[in-house]
């Protein structure tokens, strides 16, 4: 076990931020804690990282098995990164080892997993707010980290800069690291983590792989031209456990398979012209959304 919390619970005043949490984070696991900002998940990092005191329950890094300071095995990117603007990458993260007391650091290995290699001798303040974020993650694993804990990694930047930051921690999960990011972005928690915890004023609503989260529902959008005629047909359908409607026409949970074609052939025998139908998965936002508004 790499990280375990049992009834981890901050308040700042009245105000309860996290609320009886109990997570269980193992070895090579790239963990999302998802949830709205305010959820209580930068409190959790902050307590488990020994920033932050909690006010009652308790965490545990390793088992127990790496000592009093398990913090020399964690490489953190919690807030905005404070780097020298007028020194190169390859300075900074000199500074990094400095502060970090790691005495042989492998400063181009870290360079070369953010692909920042090429511009390490480029100041700090020419780089894109993508490559920026970067930097800071490789000052998080120098000292080679077991495990990876970042706050928001993706915030504030462009499709790109995203989309470089996304690629950079899928590398290093495929080093074997333990990773665990905290998001309230739905689209990169599915991305890239292999397991969520879905959380909600400071409260754990669930909790499991990305997988198991998402439901097995399969969806199914369908409109046609007549919507009156085409809602009074769709509960002849057999297989669904449920209708909405929606701006398009309606969208059917399947739990059952039913294909599209078989949907389609029913509705024109019955005299009903479709104009949309397509099949999809349940997403992790729909799923969020649904456990979020439940509770």
């Amino acid at each position: 076990m790499i990280l375990q919390t049992k009834q981890l619970t901050k308040e700042f005043g009245p105000l309860r931020a996290v609320e009886r949490l109990n997570l269980e984070i193992e070895k090579g696991m790239v963990f999302g804690m998802l949830g709205p900002n305010g959820s209580g998940k930068t409190t959790t990092l902050g307590m488990v990282l020994g920033i932050i005191h909690p006010s009652a329950g308790s965490f545990e890094w390793f088992g127990g098995q790496r000592g009093s300071n398990p913090r020399r095995f964690l490489g953190a990117l919690l807030e905005t990164p404070n780097f020298y603007p007028y020194l190169s990458a390859e300075d900074n993260l000199k500074i990094v080892a400095q502060i970090k007391r790691i005495d042989k650091p492998d400063i181009d290995r870290a360079l070369e997993i953010v692909n920042l290699l090429q511009r390490k001798k480029s100041k700090f303040k020419t780089y894109s707010l993508g490559m920026k974020q970067r930097l800071a993650i490789a000052s998080a694993m120098i000292g080679d980290p077991e495990v990876l804990i970042f706050d928001e990694p993706t915030n504030g930047l462009d499709p790109q800069g995203i989309a470089e930051v996304r690629e950079t921690i899928l590398q290093i999960a495929q080093m074997g690291k333990t990773i665990i990011m905290a998001s309230h972005i739905l689209d990169e928690v599915e991305k890239i983590c292999s397991h969520v915890a879905i959380i909600k004023n400071g409260r754990l609503l669930a909790t499991g792989p990305v997988g198991a989260i998402i439901n097995d529902d399969i969806l199914i959008e369908i409109g046609a031209e007549d919507k009156a005629q085409l809602q009074g047909f769709l509960p002849t359908l057999t297989g669904f456990s449920k209708i909405e409607e929606t701006d398009f026409g309606f969208l059917l949970y399947l739990q059952s398979e039913l294909p599209t074609s078989s949907i389609n052939r029913a509705a024109f025998e019955n005299g009903i012209i479709i104009n949309h139908l397509r099949r999809r998965q349940k997403s992790l936002e729909a799923e969020f959304l649904e456990i979020t508004n439940q509770n």
